[in-house]
């Protein structure tokens, strides 16, 4: 989305900067097109004022804070909504308020929806990915926390029992952080097994070289 008008004042740079204010950011967010150079004229007489077009283009992370701040509205929902940890690749968008069970659901599988759709909408008309997160009230350490403990409660299960264990179906990012953490521990190991949303996580003992 562009956000633009077209200002006049006596040089480029007071156009520019009215201009950013009426669109409601600062000088070094907004670009400028020159439009007519300003003419200081003859002892004052004839003299023109710089012509200036200002506009801002809503970045990717600006473009998904807008998706999940309208998502959020259009669901009667009240919440604060921030970016944070943003680069020229990535950005963070924060969550806050109370009673949001609703936008994590099961094992967050709501909160990855909209994670996803927030990426689309960054990524719309844009030729390289932009990648977007998504969290709200810090959900996604605390999960990561819970399935470390769990790989290594499986993990030291396996080492006693000798057997195999299946974990039930995850996402990506949640295999991932398992097969991250059971790296770490001596003795066993990982693959998966399944396809999609039925995805599982098999963990068994590491064969002896």
């Amino acid at each position: 989305m562009i956000k633009e008008t077209t200002v006049t004042a006596k040089t480029v740079e007071l156009a520019v900067q009215k201009g950013a204010e009426e669109l409601g950011y600062t000088v070094d967010q907004v670009q400028y097109e020159i439009l007519e150079e300003p003419r200081s004229g003859f002892l004052g007489i004839g003299s023109v004022n710089a012509k200036v077009r200002v506009y801002h283009e809503d970045t990717p992370a600006e473009k998904a804070f807008g998706f999940v701040k309208t998502l959020l509205d259009n669901m009667g929902i009240d919440a604060d909504v921030t970016v944070s940890e943003e680069t020229e690749e990535s950005a963070l968008i924060n969550v806050s308020g109370a009673n949001l069970g609703l936008l994590i659901g099961k094992h967050g599988d709501v909160l990855d929806s909209i994670q996803y759709l927030a990426t689309l909408a960054a990524n719309k008309d844009k030729d390289d990915f932009y990648r977007i997160a998504v969290d709200v009230e810090g959900y996604r350490e605390k999960r990561a926390e819970v399935l470390r403990a769990l790989a290594r409660k499986m993990a030291d299960r396996v080492i006693r029992s000798r057997r195999n264990y299946t974990l039930e179906p995850m996402n990506a990012y949640e295999r991932r952080i398992i097969h991250s953490e059971i790296q770490k521990i001596e003795g066993v190991t990982t693959y998966s097994i399944g396809q999609d949303a039925d995805r599982k996580i098999v963990i068994s003992l590491e064969k002896k070289k």
